[in-house]
């Protein structure tokens, strides 16, 4: 049977959501472009255009200093040419244009710029007047050849401009030489790689170093010898295997070499429990295949994902195994790791951020706070027949200054609290559950250990639950006003 028959579901990306606006990319080199209006503004759409190669006409009869200082200042090279015509423009000026923009004093005047500019088939922008204009500017990032522009559709230019700050940061500056790079490196490539893997893991690699320091003399051919090696071994019909960690939910919590592994993959293989935003951020051209393993629900059986895995790795695919948290914490990892390694397949870790610490971060409690634990340690809270492992210490469990996390424990809590009990544990320890940890259905509990399992009936098991027990959590129960004792009222927070 095909492996792939076995798969409960696939799901596949979501539509593109509505666009405010289209964002475009217009090449200007050498064409003509009417600027109207001699402003400090007019001056710095003037000096925009000219920075794109485009042959500027400005029509005014004064101009601005900031103007003056730019026509003097003359061309540097990549940039256009630049001309002043001591008069106010015609409705002749527009022919030949590609691109009109002016700067008018009123909505009359406005009026008629736009309309000469729409009858000649000239796209038009009247600054600070977006009822006459048929496009924007962005806010921009250059690092030309790589530009970035950001728009809000003109509701917001400030947050434009505070976006604009913040990838600012993210990109650095030697960016312009590696994309220049590999500008000059595509051709050499597609004559070395055929489309596919081989190219896209020759990029992919480029992409890595261009985030790092400026290229240096040489590396043109260091990056084609690279090519070379890849294109002699594109006959190879063995893929590899990535295990991604896609960490408790939210999409933001993913670090960037898990996103670089899930915009390369050809198929990614998925848990019940990763979430569509997540998944958003794959290639959408890659593959997405449901293998989720969920209590108390069909699903697919471990021998069978590693066979999936290992056929489709064979076939040369780019495999992302994609499970929620960390792969390498109660992710059955070690057995896919091991059959992979068995069949000479090729396998990576990407790290992600487990449960345990998302649910502290939440809460704002440390897990190893020194003045009540001195160790942390994380507990399955099910085997593989569903009940509580027979073989765990209880004793050491129980020891106070030790703060300890229950990974998948919603159906045992009862039992846990019991065990905790009766091994010496203080009633009064201090406990939390949470579910849907940094979903949006997000469920908090803080209380104490003898009223854990009381809490839990009215949480439920729908979700995946995570069950914290320690001193530590003392301060959860004060700082969210959901401690309860047996005086009191359990209490329940819900995201959702």
């Amino acid at each position: 049977m095909d492996v792939l028959q076995l798969l409960p579901n696939n799901r596949t990306p979501a539509r593109m959501p509505p666009l405010a606006t289209l964002p475009v990319f217009w090449a200007l080199a050498g064409k003509r472009a009417i600027i109207a209006g001699g402003s400090d503004a007019a001056a710095w759409k003037a000096e925009l255009l000219f920075a794109c190669g485009a042959d500027v006409h400005v029509y005014a009869e004064e101009l601005s200093d900031t103007f003056v200082e730019i026509i003097n200042r003359g061309a540097d090279a990549g940039e256009g040419r630049l001309f002043h015509h001591d008069s106010a423009w015609s409705p002749q000026v527009f022919d030949g244009a590609a691109i009109a923009i002016a700067d008018c004093e009123d909505d009359a005047a406005a009026a008629d710029f736009f309309e000469a500019a729409c009858t000649a088939g000239v796209p038009v922008n009247i600054i600070d007047k977006p009822r006459y204009c048929q496009f924007q500017f962005g806010s921009i990032v250059n690092r030309s050849p790589v530009v970035v522009a950001i728009s809000t559709d003109g509701a917001a230019p400030i947050l434009a401009q505070a976006i604009r700050r913040r990838i600012e940061t993210l990109l650095p500056p030697s960016l312009k030489s590696w994309a220049a790079l590999a500008h000059n490196l595509r051709a050499k490539v597609n004559e070395r790689l055929k489309p596919g893997a081989p190219r896209r893991a020759f990029w992919e690699s480029f992409v890595d170093r261009a985030f790092g320091p400026a290229p240096d003399a040489g590396i043109e051919d260091d990056l084609l010898t690279v090519a070379s090696g890849l294109g002699a071994a594109e006959n190879s019909s063995t893929g590899r295997v990535t295990l991604v960690g896609a960490g408790p939910g939210d999409a933001e919590l993913l670090t960037l070499k898990a996103v670089r592994a899930l915009q390369a993959a050809d198929v990614i293989l998925f848990d019940d429990l990763v979430s569509s935003d997540v998944l958003e951020l794959a290639r959408r051209e890659a593959k997405r295949l449901l293998v989720g393993k969920r209590g108390g629900r069909t699903s697919c059986k471990q021998e069978d994902i590693n066979a999936m895995m290992i056929s489709l790795a064979k076939a040369g695919k780019r495999v992302v195994r994609l499970k929620s948290g960390d792969p390498m914490i109660f992710g059955r990892a070690g057995e896919e790791i091991a059959s992979l390694e068995k069949e000479g397949i090729p396998v990576d870790i990407v790290p992600g951020i487990t449960s345990a610490s998302a649910m502290a971060a939440r809460l704002k409690v440390s897990l190893t706070h020194r003045d009540h634990a001195q160790a942390v340690q994380f507990v399955t809270g099910h085997s593989r027949s569903g009940h509580l492992p027979a073989n765990l210490d209880w004793q050491h469990l129980a020891k106070p200054a030790t703060t300890t996390i229950f990974y998948m424990g919603g159906r045992t809590a009862g039992e846990i609290s019991a065990r905790l009990l009766a091994a010496g544990m203080d009633g009064n320890t201090p406990a939390v559950i949470m579910s849907a940890v940094t979903g949006s259905d997000e469920t908090q509990w803080a209380g104490t250990l003898d009223t854990m399992a009381e809490a839990m009936t009215l949480i439920g098991v729908e979700n995946p639950v995570l069950i914290g027990v320690g001193r530590v959590f003392s301060k959860a129960g004060r700082s969210t006003a959901m401690m309860s004792n047996p005086s009191q009222p359990i209490k329940i927070r819900r995201r959702g």
